[in-house]
């Protein structure tokens, strides 16, 4: 019970990372000593320091004997960011170290927790692992698949519109919701819209919530011509994607989220490439509105079976709904870029 009430306190940690430590994971560490929490960290901006750094640091010599709880394996690998964790935890000498899950990069993959135990230091595994793997989704996705994690928000009214025929959507979702979507903004390196959103609503794509201004993730356009005319003038703070598979190639980005319309939600989900479907769904109906495009299913039976219902509440008069793609894991991870 007490292994599962600090891993809780760890994942929230690392929580407040995603979307800003690419391209390492967001882990978050607690260490306790005779029942109070005496150190605690997570994975900060640019990667560094560490979660295990940061919660050592500030624990100082009360980690002695101390148990740690961690969210993904200490990483083993040097580098000239930093020392290794292990080796962290090793010299400030703990008795216990728990880990939610392994560590893939194949740099570390095993090494740590080899090296944790061979100091004589206790380690216990899995504890937590299901919520530190949605948590960590976008590093473990890029080790996996090679490419980040995708999450597809769309807004619609109850007979399943995005917008008026004439294409007007704003607003179908009430401040909740919007509010929400907001914090969902924040959680993403990145975030794009299909040309045609640009064109009909010259959207800014930032994040207008008290406190996290400053976490406007990077705007992507999907697009097939590489130069256009932004209608702000702001030209150059847009990046063009010429096709959905083209996000596995850009860099520091774990977590895309897409808020493109009917014609760019279509696109990702018949390439397979979404992980994750916000649905934010309004009380209201439409009625001969636009909807997503054709994405390849031609018989009901493969529809079934794709996606799993992980939460589902109510915002103001609104219903979001959270779907998340079922996938096989992956056998093997290519080597990682955890520094």
């Amino acid at each position: 019970m007490d292994d599962a009430r600090w891993m809780g306190a760890a994942l929230a940690l690392a929580s407040r990372g995603r979307g800003r430590t690419a391209p390492n994971p967001n882990v978050g560490c607690v260490i306790v000593s005779a029942g109070k929490v005496v150190g605690r960290g997570w994975t900060q901006a640019g990667g560094r320091p560490h979660a295990e750094a940061m919660a050592l640091a500030q624990a100082g010599e009360k980690s002695r004997g101390a148990t740690v709880y961690v969210t993904l394996e200490p990483c083993a690998h040097l580098s000239p960011r930093g020392p290794a964790c292990a080796d962290l935890l090793i010299l400030s000498n703990v008795a216990r170290v728990v880990v939610a899950v392994g560590d893939p990069d194949a740099r570390t993959d095993g090494a740590g927790i080899a090296r944790l135990r061979a100091a004589g230091i206790v380690v216990d595994v899995g504890t937590g692992e299901s919520a530190a793997r949605a948590a960590m989704a976008g590093f473990l996705t890029r080790l996996a698949l090679e490419r980040p994690y995708v999450t597809l928000k769309l807004a619609m009214s109850l007979d399943g519109a995005m917008a008026m025929d004439s294409g007007a959507s704003k607003w179908i979702t009430g401040p909740a919701a919007r509010a929400h979507a907001h914090l969902e903004r924040s959680r993403h390196e990145a975030i794009l819209v299909g040309r045609a959103t640009i064109d009909a609503d010259a959207p800014t794509l930032d994040v207008r919530l008290a406190g996290l201004e400053d976490r406007a993730p990077r705007r992507l356009i999907l697009s097939r011509v590489p130069a256009f005319a932004h209608p702000d003038g702001d030209s150059g703070a847009w990046e063009n994607v010429s096709a959905p598979e083209a996000i596995a190639a850009i860099t520091g980005v774990d977590h895309v989220l897409v808020e493109g319309g009917p014609a760019t939600a279509a696109a990702f989900l018949a390439a397979d490439l979404v992980d994750r479907l916000l649905l934010y769904r309004a009380p209201i109906l439409i009625g001969g509105g636009r909807t997503i495009a054709d994405i390849g299913v031609s018989d009901l039976a493969d529809a079934h079976g794709r996606w799993r219902l992980t939460d589902a509440r109510a915002l103001g008069s609104d219903r979001l709904e959270v779907y998340e793609r079922v996938r096989t894991r992956a056998a093997a991870a290519p080597p990682g870029a955890r520094g």
